[in-house]
């Protein structure tokens, strides 16, 4: 299996505690993500965020609806946290999320950890170009978000 790593950082002007609390809303992941994936947190009440915490999402991948279910594996607030894919529709999904402060406001650090089935095949020509911009999506929404 070959895992392959994406590094993304965005630098805002806010508080580390406001820009760590806002991603400790699992709700708000549906905020920034893509539309194009119809990607929705399935809850039936709020979702206390800790270590061991399970979330399941729905979305579309290129019109294929998938489930996906995500544990918190890391929990250290307002450092970091780390969520990982128990089922969906990677090989290997481990997502860091770091919150550093740096010069009056955050710097979000994203380190992705990813397989995919057939990657000699798919990579190139589809998940590496996905994976890409879903996170710029994820990044615009953000500097709109906190600036």
């Amino acid at each position: 299996m070959r895992i392959r790593v994406f590094h993304t950082e965005l630098w805002v002007p806010r508080p580390r505690d406001e820009v760590f609390s806002f991603f400790a809303d699992a709700v708000n992941l549906d905020a920034i993500t893509p539309p194009w994936l119809q990607f929705q947190t399935v809850r039936s009440a709020p979702i206390e965020i800790g270590a061991g915490t399970i979330i399941d999402h729905r979305l579309r991948i290129r019109g294929i609806p998938i489930r996906w279910r995500s544990k918190i594996t890391v929990w250290e607030p307002p450092q970091r946290f780390v969520d990982e894919q128990v089922r969906g529709p990677y090989r290997l999904w481990r997502h860091e999320h770091e919150f550093e402060e740096r010069d009056g406001g955050t710097l979000v650090r994203d380190r992705v950890q990813y397989a995919v089935l057939f990657d000699f095949l798919v990579h190139e020509l589809l998940v590496r170009r996905d994976v890409e911009k879903i996170f710029a999506y994820r990044t615009d929404c953000l500097r709109k978000r906190f600036s």
